[in-house]
C-alpha cells in the first residue's frame, strides 16, 4: 500500500504525475520538464521564432509609452536565451533572469557576455529559489509564456511567488496563448484537463480568466499582441495575449 500524501507540497506533486507526458509543464512548477527544455533550446538553428535575440513588441510599447519606468529592479520568469532580459538590462534595469534549463541559461549568459550586458541567470525552479537567491522586491515582473506551460494547481504557488516578490507599485508584464479565434493553446475546462491528464501544449486564456485569476492586481493593460514581420526588431505574434498588472502601492 503507497500512501504518499502528508502535506501540500505532496498533493501538488501528485497532481503534477497527472501530466506526466507532458514534461514542459514542467517548466517552473518541478524539476521534470528539464530535460525536454535542455532538448529544445540544444539546437539553435531550429526556426523557433523565440530563439532570435529580439525583446516582445508589447514589452519595448510599455516603456515606450512610459507605462513602466526603466531603472529598477526587474525578474524574467523562464527567461530562456534571455532576449527580453537583455533588452531589459540595455534599458536600465536591474535584471535577474530565472529558467529551469541549464541550456537556455548558457545561451543566454553567453548572449549577455557578447552584448555586455549586465544580466544575473539563475538556473532552477522559481518557485524553490530562496529568498536570497530570488532577492526581491522587482519593480518589474516579466513572465513571456511560462504561466501558460503551469497546470492549474500551479497557480497558486504562481500567485505566493508573486506576492513575495513583487514590489509595492511594481508590475507584472505577462504574455500568454489567447482563447478564442486567431488563439492557440487549449481551451478544456480546469477540471477536463485533469480527467484528460495533458495540457495539449499550454493552457489558453481569454480576459476574464486573467482578471479573475491576477484580481488581487490593478489591471493597466489587455491586448493581443501585435504581429511583427520576421525583420522586425521586435518579438511579436497575434496569437498571445499580453497584459500589464500592477501591484498597489498600499498592498498588504
Amino acid at each position: 500500500m503507497d500512501r504518499t500524501v502528508r502535506t501540500v507540497e505532496d498533493v501538488l506533486a501528485l497532481l503534477d504525475g497527472l501530466f506526466a507526458s507532458e514534461p514542459e509543464a514542467g517548466r517552473l512548477a518541478t524539476g521534470d520538464g528539464r530535460d525536454f527544455w535542455d532538448r529544445f533550446y540544444a539546437d539553435r538553428s531550429r526556426p523557433v521564432p523565440f530563439f532570435a535575440a529580439k525583446p516582445d513588441e508589447n514589452l519595448a510599447a510599455l516603456l515606450d509609452r512610459g507605462l513602466v519606468t526603466p531603472g529598477g529592479r526587474a525578474l524574467d520568469l523562464g527567461c530562456g536565451a534571455g532576449r527580453n532580459a537583455l533588452f531589459l538590462a540595455a534599458h536600465g534595469f536591474r535584471v535577474d533572469a530565472v529558467d529551469l534549463s541549464p541550456v537556455a541559461v548558457a545561451w543566454g549568459e553567453e548572449r549577455a557576455r557578447e552584448s555586455g550586458a549586465d544580466v544575473r541567470f539563475l538556473c532552477g525552479d522559481a518557485f524553490a529559489l530562496s529568498a536570497a537567491e530570488l532577492s526581491g522586491p522587482y519593480d518589474l515582473v516579466v513572465d513571456s509564456g511560462c504561466f501558460h506551460h503551469l497546470p492549474p494547481h500551479r497557480r497558486v504557488g504562481y500567485l505566493a511567488l508573486l506576492d513575495r516578490v513583487l514590489a509595492r507599485g511594481g508590475h507584472l508584464a505577462l504574455t500568454v496563448f489567447a482563447a478564442g479565434e486567431g488563439g492557440m493553446g487549449s481551451e478544456l475546462t480546469d477540471a477536463d484537463l485533469y480527467r484528460a491528464g495533458e495540457l495539449q501544449g499550454g493552457l489558453a486564456y481569454n480576459p476574464e480568466a486573467l482578471r479573475w485569476i491576477f484580481s488581487d492586481l490593478a489591471e493597466v493593460e489587455l491586448r493581443r499582441m501585435r504581429e511583427e514581420p520576421p525583420e522586425s526588431a521586435l518579438f511579436g505574434v497575434p496569437f498571445l495575449w499580453t497584459a500589464l498588472f500592477r501591484r498597489e502601492a498600499d498592498a498588504n
